[in-house]
C-alpha cells in the first residue's frame, strides 16, 4: 500500500479541521445534545467511515479495504468501552451534564494524540523487529483475560494516581462554570473540571494499550491503523448522548471485547511464528506450515462477535428489567415519595458540588 506524504499531510489537516469544527460549532457553548442532534451527527461520522473504507477499497483493494473495515469494528467497540469508563469518571466528578460535551471532546483530542503516537512507535518496531508480534499476541491475550474477568466498577476518579493528583495540586470543591482555573484569596486553584480531564487523559493512556496492538493485529499499514482509529474516535461524543443508558445495558460488551482481543492475539502469534525468526524457535526458520487467518475471516469473525454480544446484553437487561417489573408489582413498591415531597424536595445533583454528592 502506497500511501504518499502528501496523502497522509492532507488526512491529517482533514482530521484536525473535523475536531476544530466539532469545538467551534458544538462544544463551544455548553449545552446538552438532544437525541435529534446526537442522531444525525453520529450516522454523518459512521457514513463517513464506511465511504472511506469503499474508498480504501477502490483505491487500493479490497484486501486492504478488509483490513480497514476489520480494524474500524474493533476500534470502534473498544471505544465504546471506552466511553462506559468515560461516564463512570463523570458521574465520580460530578461533572453537570451541559459541561459533559466539552471533557469529552477534551477526552477524545487526547485519546488521538496518544494513539498517534502509539501507531509511529509500533510501525517502527514492527519494521524493525517482527518478533515484536510474540509480545504483541502475549499482551492482547493477558488483556482479553483482564477484559473477561476483570471489573468496571472501581472508579478512575478514586484511584491511587486521582490520589496522588489531589495531594499536589491545589483543588476547589465546586465547579466554576466550564473553567479548568480558578482564582481564590489570591492563589489559583484547579477545579474538579481540570481533574476531570486529567482522569480521562490516563484512563486514555490504558485504553492505548490495548487499541493499537489489536489493530496491528489486523493489518501492518500505519495509515490504516490510523485513519480506523480517527473514525472510530470521530462522533464518538454524540454517541455517548445517543445511546445513553444503554451503555449500561451491554453487559456482556467486555466479554464481548474479549473473546476479540484474545482472537487477534491467537491472530498475531500466528504471523509471529509463520514469519519467525527467533533462534530458539525451529532454529530462527519460519513455520510455514502455521496457518495465517485470512482478513475476511476476522472480518466476519468481529462483526459477529459484536452482534452476539450486543443482542445477548439487550436480551439480559430486558429479561431482568421484566423480572423486577413483575416483582414489584406482586410484592408492591419498597418506597414511595409523596406528591408533596417530590415539590419540596432537595435541589438537583447538577447543583451539588462532587463533595457534597458523594456524601448523598
Amino acid at each position: 500500500m502506497q500511501v504518499t506524504p502528501l496523502i497522509w499531510i492532507i488526512t491529517l489537516a482533514v482530521t484536525v479541521l473535523f475536531f476544530v469544527y466539532e469545538f467551534f460549532a458544538h462544544v463551544r457553548k455548553p449545552h446538552e445534545p438532544s437525541i435529534g442532534e446526537s442522531a444525525r451527527w453520529s450516522a454523518f461520522y459512521i457514513g463517513l467511515a464506511l465511504l472511506f473504507g469503499v474508498g480504501i477499497g477502490m483505491v487500493f483493494g479490497w484486501n486492504f479495504g478488509g483490513e480497514y473495515f476489520a480494524g474500524y469494528l474493533t476500534e470502534k467497540a473498544l471505544s465504546i468501552d471506552n466511553l462506559f469508563v468515560f461516564l463512570i469518571v463523570m458521574s465520580g466528578f460530578a461533572v453537570p451534564k451541559k459541561y459533559q460535551q466539552k471533557v469529552l471532546m477534551i477526552g477524545i483530542v487526547i485519546a488521538l494524540i496518544l494513539r498517534g503516537g502509539f501507531i509511529a512507535i509500533g510501525a517502527g518496531l514492527i519494521e524493525n523487529f517482527s518478533w515484536i508480534f510474540y509480545i504483541f499476541g502475549a499482551l492482547l491475550l493477558f488483556l482479553a483475560y483482564k477484559q473477561a474477568f476483570g471489573s468496571h466498577e472501581s472508579n478512575p476518579a478514586d484511584g491511587k494516581f486521582m490520589q496522588l493528583v489531589r495531594r499536589v495540586l491545589p483543588v476547589t470543591d465546586e465547579y466554576h462554570g466550564d473553567k479548568l482555573t480558578v482564582k481564590k484569596d489570591g492563589s489559583r486553584f484547579f477545579t474538579p473540571m481540570m481533574l476531570t480531564i486529567i482522569a480521562i487523559g490516563f484512563v486514555d493512556l490504558i485504553f492505548a494499550v490495548d487499541s493499537i496492538p489489536a489493530i496491528y493485529g489486523l493489518t501492518n499499514e500505519a495509515y490504516i491503523v490510523f485513519t480506523a482509529n480517527a473514525f472510530a474516535l470521530m462522533g464518538l461524543r454524540q454517541l455517548f448522548f445517543l445511546i445513553g443508558g444503554l451503555l449500561e445495558r451491554l453487559v456482556y460488551l467486555a466479554q464481548g471485547l474479549a473473546v476479540i482481543l484474545a482472537f487477534i492475539g491467537v491472530k498475531l502469534v500466528f504471523h509471529a511464528l509463520h514469519v519467525n525468526e527467533l533462534s530458539f524457535i525451529n532454529g530462527g526458520q519460519p513455520l510455514l506450515w502455521v496457518p495465517e487467518i485470512p482478513i475476511w475471516f476476522s472480518l466476519v469473525f468481529i462483526a459477529a462477535t459484536i452482534a452476539v454480544a450486543t443482542v445477548a446484553s439487550l436480551m439480559k437487561t430486558r429479561g431482568d428489567g421484566d423480572k423486577n417489573d413483575r416483582h414489584t408489582v406482586k410484592g408492591g413498591p419498597v418506597t414511595a415519595t409523596s406528591e408533596e415531597d417530590r415539590e419540596t424536595g432537595s435541589s438537583s445533583d447538577d447543583d451539588m458540588s462532587p463533595t457534597v454528592r458523594a456524601q448523598k
